[in-house]
């Protein structure tokens, strides 16, 4: 992920790594809870800055301003469609997939 660096994002990420990410959306979820790492955008690897602007068309080191690359270790995931699949959702816990 990429942002401001003085976006608020960026400020949370900063003072709280701790973060949770839900995708794509509110039917199909994937829900993830893990630690975030700031990179400033002189600092980010070379590699993965590329592979950002391959994905997303969009290459943040070209920009005016500065900008942060995240990168979110999930330490735990949780997935499910819709109300009926709630329970079994934890699919990974403390960086271990579980078995299902």
């Amino acid at each position: 992920m990429c942002t401001s660096a003085t976006s608020v994002t960026a400020r949370n990420v900063r003072e709280e790594p701790r973060v949770r990410l839900a995708l794509p959306d509110t039917f199909d979820v994937v829900l993830l809870q893990g630690e975030a790492e700031c990179f400033r955008d002189l600092d980010v690897p070379g590699d993965a800055a590329e592979a950002f602007a391959a994905k997303f068309g969009w290459d943040p080191r070209g920009e005016e301003g500065a900008f942060v690359y995240m990168r979110m270790a999930p330490k735990t995931v949780r997935a499910w469609r819709g109300e009926p699949e709630l329970r079994g959702r934890v699919i990974m816990r403390d960086g271990t997939w579980v078995e299902q």
